[in-house]
């Protein structure tokens, strides 16, 4: 009897977390270890992978998506559990932590690899890239006008493992003081509440 109950309890269990299957977001803001560093710190975010995305070639290599040739973006493909923080709410971070009003450029970072773009999953994240967008064009956050494309996700490919969790491993780095440092700091001050 106890056994039966043990039984009916897990395939509850087992069917409530189906319901709650973890999302999937693709974001390029520049510099992918800016990036990653960002959304590592946010509740709900469960992986996140440094890669390339939205190119011409079949699994570039970082030193072909640096020469800026293949048409790839460096982005991080987001595994993330909508109960605890929403797409929208991810958008919002994406947009205050880089310059999405600089065409193919984040600081020092040039080149049509470090554009700043949203790669949609479905016409749900696409209509909603399109209206935080909106929203945040209408609210005049910005002084100039924002050009993060927004595209259809495509292939991604996964960086070499040297890229992955840059930051973590790489704090006392100059570039990682100079640009990532400030990108946690205004992470930390604006999402406080987000974060892990």
């Amino acid at each position: 009897m106890f056994s039966k109950k043990l039984n009916l309890i897990n395939k509850k269990e087992i069917a409530f977390m189906e319901d709650l299957e973890l999302k999937k977001a693709t974001l390029a803001g520049g510099c992918f270890w800016c990036t990653e560093a960002v959304f590592q710190r946010l509740e709900g975010v469960e992986k996140v992978i440094s890669g390339f995305t939205g190119g011409s070639i079949k699994n570039p290599a970082y030193r072909e998506i640096i020469t800026g040739r293949t048409g790839h973006a460096e982005a991080i493909e987001i595994e993330f559990n909508p109960t605890k923080i929403s797409y929208e709410e991810l958008l919002l971070v994406f947009f205050s932590t880089h310059d999405p009003t600089t065409l193919n450029r984040q600081q020092n970072d040039v080149g049509t690899q470090y554009r700043s773009a949203i790669f949609y999953h479905d016409e749900e994240q696409k209509l909603k890239a399109e209206e935080v967008i909106a929203l945040l064009e209408k609210e005049e956050m910005f002084k100039n006008p924002i050009v993060t494309e927004v595209s259809e996700a495509s292939a991604f490919y996964q960086a070499e493992q040297e890229h992955q969790d840059f930051y973590n491993q790489h704090r006392q780095q100059p570039y990682c003081q100079y640009i990532i440092d400030p990108k946690i700091n205004k992470l930390n001050k604006l999402f406080s509440d987000k974060l892990k």
